[in-house]
C-alpha cells in the first residue's frame, strides 16, 4: 500500500510487474499446489465439524450435559485463533514446513488422546491443543499463497482454495454421521488423527519450502511483537481484517441459525434442510469460482465493494421478510442465499487486496488476519442464540455483519484510497538482518 511503502524501516520495494515465484509454474504445478493446499485448508473445517453428530453420544457417554459438550467445540475454536497468532510469527522465522509439520504432529497427538478421553474436562482441554494443531495448516496454506502470488493471482488462487473452504464444512458432519454408523464416536476422532497423517505424507512429498531463508525474520520475541505493532498501525490492512471478520460474522449466523429457522419454524425434516443448507453452500462456492472471471476485468476491491452493498441489500430484504413472515420460507430462502453468494466474493478478496503489502512477514499478516476473521466471525453464533432462535434473529446478525463489513471497507480501510486498478503497487522485501 502507498502508506506503507514509506516506512523507514523497509529500505527496498520490489515493482509488481516482475514476476513472483507462483506467476512462473505451469498450469500442472499450479493444480497441484491448488490440491496440496486444499487439503491443508480442509484440516480446520473437518476438526471443527466432523464430531458435531455425535454430540449426543458424547454428552451421553461422558455424562455431562449439552452445554458441556458445546465447550469442548468452543475449546477448538480458541486454539484455531491463538494458534494462528503464534504459528504465523513462527513460520516467518524457521520457513513454512517446520511449523506446518510440527503442528501436525501435535493435531495427530492430540486426536490421539482423543480417542481415550476419560471425561469431558479431558476431552475439552484435548480440544484445544487439536486446535492449535489444526490452526498450522490454515495459516501456512495462506502464507505459501502470498509467498508465490501477489495482487490478482492471489486472488484467483485463493479463490479455488474457498472451493474446498466452503465444501469441507457442509461435508465433514455428513462424513461423521456415515462413520457413526459403523463405530464409535471415539473413532471420528481416530479417524482425524488419520487425516494428520495423511498431511505428514501431503507436507513432506508435495510442499517445497516456499520461504528462502534470505527472506526469514530474526526469531526474537521483540521483534514479533513489532511486526504486529506494525501490522496494527496499518489502517488499510486492519480495516480490511475487519471486512472479512464481519462479512465471516454474516456466515456463521446464517450456520448457527438456519437449522433452527427451517425446521423448527419452517417445519423441514432433517434432509430438506439438508438440500436447503446445501443450496446456500453451492451459491457461496458458485461466486468464489465466479470470482475468478470477474478479476479479469475487474480489480478486487471493485468486486469486494460490490459484493458487500449487494449483500448488505439483501440483508436488508431478509431482515424484512423475516419481521413480517411474508413470502414464507421461500421469502427467507431467496435473500439468504444472495448473502451467501456475497459472502463468497468478499471472502478471497478482502484477503488479496490485506496481504498485498506484506509479503516480508506473510506468515504474521496471515495469522493475525485468520485470528481476527475467525473470532470476530465466531461471535455471531452467541449473538443469534441470545437473539433467540427465529428467522428475524438470524437475519439482523447477517444484517448487522454486513453492514459493519461495508462501514470498515469504506472508513477504516478506505476504499476510495485502494490502490486504481492496474496501479503499480509496491511489495515490500524485509531488510536484511
Amino acid at each position: 500500500m502507498t502508506a506503507l511503502a514509506q516506512r523507514p524501516e523497509v529500505p527496498t520495494t520490489v515493482s509488481v510487474d516482475e514476476p513472483t515465484p507462483g506467476e512462473l509454474f505451469s498450469t500442472w504445478q499450479r493444480i497441484r499446489l491448488i490440491l496440496v493446499l486444499g487439503t491443508l485448508i480442509a484440516v480446520g473445517p473437518l476438526t471443527i465439524d466432523m464430531y458435531l453428530p455425535a454430540l449426543p453420544a458424547i454428552s451421553d457417554d461422558l455424562q455431562t450435559t449439552a452445554a458441556g459438550v458445546q465447550l469442548t467445540l468452543t475449546g477448538t475454536l480458541a486454539g484455531l485463533a491463538i494458534g494462528q497468532l503464534i504459528i504465523g510469527p513462527l513460520s516467518d522465522v524457521w520457513g513454512r514446513r517446520r511449523p506446518l509439520l510440527v503442528g501436525t504432529g501435535l493435531h495427530i497427538i492430540a486426536s490421539l488422546l482423543c480417542v481415550i478421553a476419560p471425561n469431558i474436562a479431558v476431552l475439552g482441554v484435548l480440544r484445544i491443543v487439536q486446535g492449535l494443531g489444526a490452526a498450522a495448516a490454515a495459516v501456512i496454506a495462506m502464507a505459501v499463497v502470498r509467498d508465490l502470488f501477489s495482487g490478482l493471482a492471489f486472488a484467483r488462487i485463493l479463490s479455488r482454495l474457498l472451493l474446498v473452504m466452503g465444501v469441507a464444512p457442509v461435508l465433514a458432519p455428513t462424513l461423521g454421521s456415515a462413520m457413526l454408523n459403523w463405530t464409535h464416536w471415539r473413532g471420528v476422532f481416530a479417524a482425524l488423527a488419520g487425516l494428520g497423517l495423511a498431511l505428514i505424507a501431503v507436507t513432506v512429498f508435495g510442499l517445497p519450502e516456499t520461504l528462502p531463508p534470505h527472506r526469514r525474520r530474526p526469531a526474537t520475541v521483540t521483534d514479533t511483537v513489532r511486526v504486529y505493532g506494525m501490522l496494527l498501525r496499518d489502517r488499510t490492512y486492519i480495516g480490511l481484517v475487519l471486512v472479512s471478520g464481519f462479512a465471516m460474522a454474516s456466515l456463521f449466523a446464517y450456520v448457527s441459525g438456519s437449522s433452527f429457522v427451517m425446521q423448527d419454524q419452517y417445519g423441514l425434516d432433517e434432509q430438506e434442510f439438508g438440500i436447503a443448507f446445501g443450496a446456500g453452500a453451492a451459491g457461496m462456492i458458485t461466486a468464489t469460482q465466479l470470482n475468478v472471471r470477474l478479476l479479469r476485468r475487474f480489480a478486487p476491491q471493485q468486486i469486494l465493494l460490490a459484493a458487500l452493498i449487494s449483500g448488505s441489500v439483501a440483508g436488508l430484504v431478509l431482515l424484512g421478510f423475516a419481521v413480517t413472515e411474508v413470502g414464507g420460507l421461500t421469502g427467507i430462502l431467496i435473500p439468504l442465499w444472495v448473502v451467501l453468494a456475497t459472502a463468497g466474493f468478499a471472502l478471497p478478496n478482502a484477503p488479496a487486496v490485506a496481504l498485498a503489502g506484506h509479503g516480508e512477514a506473510a506468515g504474521t499478516a496471515s495469522a493475525l488476519l485468520g485470528a481476527m476473521q475467525f473470532g470476530i466471525g465466531a461471535l455471531a453464533a452467541p449473538v443469534v442464540g441470545v437473539l433467540g432462535t427465529g428467522s428475524s434473529a438470524m437475519a439482523t446478525v447477517i444484517l448487522a455483519g454486513m453492514l459493519l463489513a461495508v462501514l470498515s471497507l469504506l472508513t477504516i480501510a478506505r476504499a476510495h484510497r485502494l490502490p486504481a486498478p492496474g496501479a503499480q503497487q509496491a511489495v515490500l522485501v524485509a531488510p536484511p538482518h
